[in-house]
């Protein structure tokens, strides 16, 4: 099977184990997924498979992207995706246009996986928020609360070093959080619970993978 599969996450909350321990875990939304495309080394360098994600209206679909999903969801009671991602695969003879992959397929309880997903943007952020810098003095005629002070530049190097911590954009970038435990599946559902928090807000689009053995 594929070493992951897309999903979308739906918030966070506490399970109790029967010893009385709270484990925070968050909800995710995993599948039911779709091939939509095969890909071989012999013809494209690599072997993956894209999968596909999400309903979208087909009326919203451009033309070249309804055409890229003809092949897989014709004869299907299928609605176009709204997502379309690629997972690297060892055999792709082993799979074929509209096969569905559901979490069972791909995970098992009590496994460790790795979880990618998009930060949330906090737009153009100062030392205190993006870096954790404590700040100065707040009284005293301190004139320098949350100001980043000096960045040790002088006649030498007389310039800005890279990689100094500086003020910028903070968040919206992709991050991936490693090693975290599945705590529980629930296929009915399409539903997997996983211990700790993932990155993203609501409604995140996230890409569930098996660690590398």
């Amino acid at each position: 099977m594929t070493n992951g599969i897309i999903g979308k996450k739906i918030g966070m909350v506490s399970l109790f184990t029967l010893e009385g321990n709270q484990i925070p875990v968050s909800v995710v939304e995993a599948g039911p997924c779709y091939v939509t495309q095969v890909k071989k080394d012999s013809t494209d360098g690599y072997n993956s498979v894209q999968l596909g994600f999400g309903k979208k209206k087909k009326k919203l679909i451009n033309k070249p992207i309804s055409g890229h999903l003809a092949k897989s969801i014709e004869n299907k009671d299928i609605d176009p995706f709204s997502i379309l991602k690629e997972f690297r695969v060892n055999n792709p003879e082993d799979f074929e246009l509209g096969q569905k992959i559901s979490l069972s397929n791909v995970f098992k309880i009590g496994e460790k996986i790795n979880v990618s997903g998009t930060i949330k943007g906090r737009g153009f952020s100062g030392v205190v928020k993006r870096h954790g810098f404590h700040g100065g003095k707040k009284t005293h005629g301190s004139m320098s609360h949350r100001i980043p002070g000096s960045i040790g530049c002088s006649a030498t190097p007389g310039r800005v070093l890279k990689g100094k911590k500086l003020p910028g954009q903070y968040g919206n970038t992709r991050q991936t959080v490693k090693n975290l435990e599945v705590i529980d599946i629930r296929e009915s559902d399409n539903v997997i619970l996983i211990k700790g928090a993932v990155p993203g807000c609501k409604s995140g689009i996230l890409e569930l993978k098996k660690i590398k053995q």
